[in-house]
């Protein structure tokens, strides 16, 4: 059976919730993250869009593009709940919903709640109740597998919806940039354009022996996808198979603000682990690798397993800002948690092997 999977992102989710709720932004040029003198944006509005400015850029390069560019400091709890909402609608249509951050969602509609054959009519409803219940926007993109799904919806951006169909898809990706390739990021599409390959149609050139030779293990997933072929399910749990999450940075973080920014969804990862999992820790750490490979750990522990949300949040918060030293850039941050309990039993295999995502 033919799958029929959206991908629902929303539109400068934290810049359009800051201007949402305070109108004196809206129309504006802004940036959520970082600070005037020094940090780094994590999110920039529409309107400072047109001028260059983006997410992961620095602040002194955005306010040397847009002079009149409005810094706002992030409120990941507000983020927090509107995405929650966003994820009620979601589930009025399907329990396959698989979170990939606040603000973007993969949903397999094949076998929906409410029987709606075309999965666009679905994306179009969706995108109208999300305008609706939030006052914001989003974009879907609708096709067969997850890697089409996801290019689609950065097509007709903001409040767009893009649909590619089985029978658009091999001249779709012929004809696509290697940038735009989702999985294939900047140092390889950099390197991929040394060897010559600059679009879809040239990747496809290469067989699969040649690939794996020069990529590794990511030649398969490159031979699949420049051919259409993703295979992956949607996966609605998501579930960590460890207690512990690390992110390594393209851009090294130079700003306490910076990495609090940064912290955020790995806090949110082992949170969310521990709610599936009824595993709670007594003790946690967090780690700071900086761009000279040195490693900072802090730990805290309680005489209790650790379930209040904003308790968590706090110690997290206080372990980065106690091992944070302001003089050496940031190339990692991990989180984990240990002296794990289920049902105020102790659990005697600590699982502390971080899952690491490069971003």
């Amino acid at each position: 059976m033919q799958r029929k999977i959206i991908h629902i992102d929303m539109d400068a989710f934290f810049a359009s919730v800051e201007q949402r709720d305070f109108p004196e932004l809206r129309g504006k040029c802004i940036a959520v993250g970082g600070s005037e003198e020094r940090g780094v944006i994590a999110t920039a509005s529409y309107e400072a869009r047109k001028f260059g400015v983006g997410s992961a850029m620095s602040s002194v390069i955005a306010k040397r593009k847009c002079p009149q560019l409005i810094f706002v400091k992030p409120r990941f709890q507000v983020y927090k709940e509107v995405s929650n909402q966003i994820r009620e609608i979601f589930l009025e249509y399907t329990n396959l919903v698989e979170p990939l951050s606040l603000d973007e969602a993969f949903l397999d509609v094949t076998n929906n709640h409410k029987n709606i054959e075309i999965a666009t009519d679905i994306a179009n409803e969706i995108k109208q109740k999300i305008k609706e219940r939030t006052n914001l926007t989003a974009s879907a993109g609708v096709s067969f597998n997850k890697f089409l799904a996801k290019i689609a919806s950065d097509y007709n951006k903001p409040d767009g919806l893009y649909v590619i169909t089985p029978k658009m898809a091999e001249n779709f990706i012929d004809k696509l940039p290697i940038k735009k390739f989702h999985g294939i990021g900047k140092v390889t599409a950099e390197r991929m354009q040394m060897m010559g390959i600059y679009t879809g149609s040239d990747l496809k050139k290469l067989d699969l022996e040649k690939l794996l030779r020069e990529f590794g293990k990511s030649g398969q997933y490159y031979y699949n996808i420049v051919r259409g072929l993703d295979f992956r399910e949607v996966n609605p749990s998501r579930l960590r198979k460890s207690s512990g999450s690390e992110t390594t940075f393209n851009k090294d973080l130079v700003t306490l603000e910076e990495m609090q920014i940064a912290l955020f969804p790995l806090m949110e990862d082992v949170w969310n682990w521990s709610l599936k999992t009824n595993i709670y820790g007594r003790t946690i750490t967090v780690k700071i690798k900086y761009n000279d490979f040195s490693v900072t750990t802090k730990s805290k522990s309680a005489s209790f397993p650790i379930k209040n949300r904003d308790l968590f949040d706090q110690i997290c918060y206080d372990l980065l800002t106690e091992g944070y030293s302001s003089h050496k850039p940031v190339r990692l941050l991990g989180i984990s948690i240990s002296n794990l309990e289920n049902n105020h039993k102790k659990i005697g295999i600590q699982l502390e092997i971080p899952f690491t995502e490069i971003i």
